[in-house]
């Protein structure tokens, strides 16, 4: 292959945002409000939920550091800030000063109130303890060589010369190893089995997520405490499986020396021996199942869609896989960063704060819901010069005693945070990452993909996710084998 780049480096460019005062202030504080957006609250819940990346940076550029949203999900207006000073407050704070505020979030309708996504406070402590072991160090390794073999028999399904919709395709991936971590259930399930059935009515309801439909399901359940019509009826044929897996393995019992998150779950017992019940289970569950796989899909489509509008990275990157060794891999995990960076899955996260705050030059009053928008952190020139670009190159430097090899650079904690931060960190941040590297680089490795349109694909927003407008369409020129 020709390389299409030019052969230096160009070194880690992560820059530093001017100091801007953050935090608590003393109630005597005198109130100073950011900008509004003048627009009407449905008109800025329409242009947020339809292009959601324009929405986020134009206001930036038209207020600054912070400003205020109006959505009609609430009636109280946002104040959102993207000032790292101004992140690192919040995420420091302690929970009882800056709540997190999921317990309103659009998901609530659908996971219900027990999941570790939609609880706060002691709750969402007790059960992050209880679930990060299943998703970090060595039991995340376990998973790699199976998330690779998923990749590779994805990979060989593709059609030649035809366009398609990465992102479905990566979300069959991304679901095999969500099903094998969470139900233990690894490869196809048994035809007729409850696994099987499960996994089909979850791939339906993904499905029928992705139609234009579902925008209007969400909005008329936005502010329901319990979802009814479609959504409703999608997620009871979600319950009757879930329910009958706990009823499968409450029957089993603990001899049968599973591993995986359910019958973690099923054995933990709270301060007063109790265990979960199954309401309690079947939020966890979902929520683990439809956010655990819904993000890292959507990641590697948006990760692929800006390499195949990116020339010089989309050679280099499959150069060095192909090449293989460690610049090989540290190109893959910059890729990585960079897709996270230019098209974070999460464009915001938000906080209540509950004494006065100041943001720079703004002190807000207590009980102001405030959102981190990490679409325009992620942008900002000062941090990331050159910002609408996509420059895995960033994320790289020189490797120490290597005579000129390449270096993964770590971005810093409140620059760069599609996971969100602080307690409310994803727990399932280092499993996400572990599938990107393997399936960005068997995809690297094994194909020459092209887009069929050369403009790239608005981002629209589907939940509390942003996902490529048409699902990022490639089509294969080429297959290697595995």
């Amino acid at each position: 292959m020709t390389a299409l780049y030019a052969p230096q480096a160009i070194p880690g460019s992560e820059g530093i945002a001017p100091a801007s005062a953050a935090g608590p202030v003393e109630p005597t504080e005198p109130l100073r409000l950011p900008p509004q957006d003048p627009r009407a609250r449905w008109l800025q819940t329409i242009r947020f939920s339809t292009r959601p990346l324009a929405f986020n940076l134009r206001a930036h550029r038209r207020y600054g550091d912070v400003w205020q949203l109006r959505l009609i999900s609430r009636r109280e207006p946002f104040v959102v800030t993207c000032h790292p000073d101004h992140v690192s407050s919040l995420m420091k704070a302690r929970p009882a000063d800056a709540p997190s505020l999921t317990g309103e979030s659009p998901l609530r309708p659908i996971l219900g109130p027990n999941s570790v996504l939609t609880s706060i406070g002691d709750r969402h402590m007790r059960q992050r303890r209880l679930l990060l072991p299943p998703f970090h160090g060595e039991a995340v390794q376990r998973y790699v060589e199976m998330i690779s073999a998923v990749a590779e028999r994805e990979i060989d399904r593709w059609p030649h010369n035809e366009t398609f919709a990465l992102a479905p395709r990566m979300q069959a991936v991304t679901l095999d190893v969500i099903m094998s971590g969470v139900f233990g259930i690894d490869g196809g399930p048994q035809r007729g089995s409850t696994g099987d059935r499960l996994r089909r009515i979850v791939r339906r309801l993904l499905g029928f997520s992705s139609t234009p439909l579902f925008a209007l399901v969400e909005l008329k359940n936005a502010t329901r405490r319990e979802p009814r019509g479609v959504m409703g009826q999608m997620l009871a044929m979600v319950d009757r499986q879930l329910f009958a897996m706990i009823r499968e393995r409450r029957t089993e019992g603990e001899a049968s020396g599973r591993n995986d998150v359910l019958s973690l779950l099923i054995a933990a017992r709270d301060e007063e021996g109790q265990p979960l019940t199954d309401q309690e289970l079947r939020d966890e569950l979902l929520g683990l199942v439809l956010a655990g796989h819904e993000t890292t899909a959507n990641s590697l489509a948006w990760t692929v869609e800006r390499l195949l509008r990116s020339p010089a990275a989309y050679a280099r990157l499959r150069d060095l896989v192909r090449a293989g060794g460690e610049d090989g891999d540290a190109y893959v995990e910059a890729t990585i960063h960079e897709g996270m960076r230019n098209r974070p899955v999460i464009p915001m996260v938000v906080r209540m704060v509950k004494r006065p705050w100041r943001f720079g030059e703004y002190v807000v009053p207590a009980r102001t819901p405030v959102a981190v928008s990490i679409v325009a952190l992620h942008h900002r020139s000062d941090l990331f010069p050159d910002p609408l670009a996509f420059r895995p190159e960033r994320f790289l430097g020189p490797r120490e005693g290597d005579g000129g090899g390449l270096a993964f650079i770590k971005p810093g904690t409140y620059t760069w945070m599609p996971f969100g931060g602080g307690i409310r960190r994803c727990l399932g941040a280092s499993l996400a990452m572990a599938e990107q590297r393997v399936v960005l680089a068997a995809i690297a490795r094994r194909t020459d993909l092209v887009a069929p349109h050369p403009e790239p694909e608005r981002g629209r927003q589907r939940n509390v996710t942003t996902i490529p407008n048409h699902g990022a369409r490639v089509a294969v020129t080429a297959r290697y084998p595995a």
